[in-house]
């Protein structure tokens, strides 16, 4: 029987209510109010441009992110969904993500969600600390993340949340309590984000300036292997550098990113990878809400930048993706996308290291070696 490639649609809803200030990703906030049915139909058109690219596949996991998803209407979600349906076949049990902020969380909100057919929720909870949610920028407490995520379970099997650690001024015991706290209330997955300072942010200004330091080195380590600790005993186990989750509950949208399959991703800003007669594209949408808009009503669809990618290029990016999986790299699938063999000496050489390991085609970084991720990959990619 042969196996039905995995194809996602990724959906990206810009808008916030307020931009945090470690966030880089492309998020806007409009004091004047959205006219939902505006982008609704732009979302709708895009879709259809998207699959006379990508025709006759099976969709396996949709996932709403941004921005703040869970600012979108019941409606507007239902309207994309059966859009999806309509243009391509959906799995009967695909997943079906949106993501949430406490602050936007309702119970008749997520009742509508769940209506239109999202099956899954990730709630952006980040901390469950007050104070340390006040230097996130973030506009919700413990007790309201706690209270949106009682409102997630009463309306859907399967919920996520985020946290995010390695923060200004936290102690190791403290994040031990938080984490210990947290897992208490998870159901089947965890997203936990060490604190990175990205570029453009005012973190990275703070960072910059000296105002703002965070746990480095050893220190940084010391989190992430606690993170692990934690985790494993609670039997969620990381699938992925920075997910965790009961065996079985793994983001499905998620891994068919790391593991290199193809997706279409619609609105302001979405990034796509479409293959094209055997040849992989990485395609890029305009980010600003008012230009794509403008785009989509001109021609149909906000397209900026379309590379066909190299099968170099595609088996660089398998690699990177890969390795970041506790499952690894499927050395066989490697060398399908460019006819590319690891050098043997160098992967004894790691494996002797303790930093990968092998088992029959599959190389995995081991704990040890995903503390160092970075430098493995560029080792494996030489």
């Amino acid at each position: 029987m042969t196996m039905i490639e995995p194809f996602g649609v990724y959906v990206h809803w810009p808008f916030c209510l307020a931009k945090c200030p470690y966030c880089d990703f492309n998020s806007h906030v409009r004091h004047g109010g959205i006219d939902q049915a505006y982008f609704v139909a732009a979302y709708l058109a895009e879709l259809k441009h998207f699959a006379s690219l990508a025709p006759e596949r099976t969709v396996s996991s949709i996932f709403f992110g941004g921005g703040t998803p869970s600012l979108m209407e019941p409606e507007t979600v239902s309207a994309i969904l059966d859009r999806i349906a309509a243009l391509w076949t959906v799995a009967p049990d695909a997943e079906v993500t949106l993501e949430a902020n406490p602050t936007s969380v309702e119970a008749g909100r997520f009742a509508g969600y769940r209506a239109a057919g999202v099956n899954r929720v990730s709630l952006g909870v980040q901390s469950l600390d007050d104070a340390s949610l006040k230097a996130l920028g973030r506009k919700h407490t413990s007790d309201e993340a706690l209270a949106a995520l009682a409102i997630a379970k009463r309306n859907f099997e399967r919920v996520s949340f985020d946290l995010i650690y390695a923060r200004r001024g936290q102690a190791l015991p403290a994040w031990r309590e938080e984490l210990t706290r947290a897992l208490t209330h998870a159901l089947d997955h965890l997203s936990l984000y060490q604190l990175t300072i990205e570029e453009g942010t005012p973190f990275a200004a703070l960072h910059a300036a000296g105002a703002l330091r965070v746990p480095e080195g050893e220190k940084a380590e010391s989190f992430y292997l606690l993170t692990q600790e934690l985790c494993d005993a609670a039997g969620l186990p990381s699938y992925e550098v920075s997910n965790h989750a009961r065996p079985g509950a793994e983001s499905r949208h998620n891994l068919l990113y790391w593991r290199g399959h193809d997706y279409a991703g619609v609105g302001p800003g979405a990034h796509s990878r479409i293959t094209l007669d055997g040849v992989k594209h990485a395609i890029a949408v305009r980010k600003s809400p008012e230009a794509w808009l403008e785009a989509v009503a001109a021609s149909g669809h906000g397209i900026e930048q379309d590379e066909a990618l190299t099968p170099q290029n595609s088996a660089d990016e398998y690699l990177l993706m890969g390795l970041r999986l506790a499952e690894g790299i499927d050395e066989k699938r490697l060398a399908a996308i460019d006819g590319r063999k690891l050098d043997e000496a160098r992967l004894q050489y790691l494996e002797t290291k303790g930093l990968v390991r092998r088992t029959s085609d599959r190389v995995q970084a081991t704990g040890k070696g995903r503390l160092v991720l970075d430098r493995l990959i560029v080792e494996l990619a030489a």
